[in-house]
């Protein structure tokens, strides 16, 4: 059911922050360590012994299911810990007036740009570009509110 849910699109509001995209993935964090906590219990091993002693059938879908649990929770923190390093930059977006929050734009494009780069989860140009649009949401938030 959670690797279902994972492979959906994800339906969101039109005027979420960045902040939303960590809260996002931090969620998704906790639910697959829970997984893979659940994946490495001792009852789970035996169950998979007593498959592997029978020589089951069922042990192919568990590696594939396995491979796809571990795969997502790589994901969701290897997104978590770049998305960190993006807050300092982002937080005078929640902080700031329009003018103050200038002098974080060049970092915050920056820290985008390398997370681009390095990340192997949050490369594709649909996740950049939804970050790009929270950050974008943000600031004419902020300018709003400052008006």
């Amino acid at each position: 059911k959670v690797l279902a849910e994972n492979d959906q699109v994800r339906k969101e509001a039109d005027d979420l922050g960045p902040r939303a995209e960590l809260d996002y993935w931090k969620k998704k964090l906790s639910k697959f360590d829970y997984l893979m906590e659940q994946l490495k219990s001792p009852d789970v091993k035996a169950v998979l012994g007593v498959l592997t002693a029978a020589k089951s059938k069922l042990l192919k879908k568990w590696r594939a299911l396995d491979i796809r649990i571990t795969d997502a929770a790589n994901e969701a923190k290897d997104n978590v810990k770049y998305l960190y390093s993006l807050e300092k930059y982002y937080n005078p977006l929640y902080n700031s007036d329009p003018v103050s929050m200038v002098d974080a734009i060049p970092g915050l494009i920056n820290t985008i740009k390398m997370i681009q780069s390095i990340s192997r989860y949050y490369n594709t140009s649909e996740k950049i570009s939804s970050l790009f649009v929270k950050v974008t949401n943000q600031m004419i938030t902020a300018c709003k509110s400052y008006i």
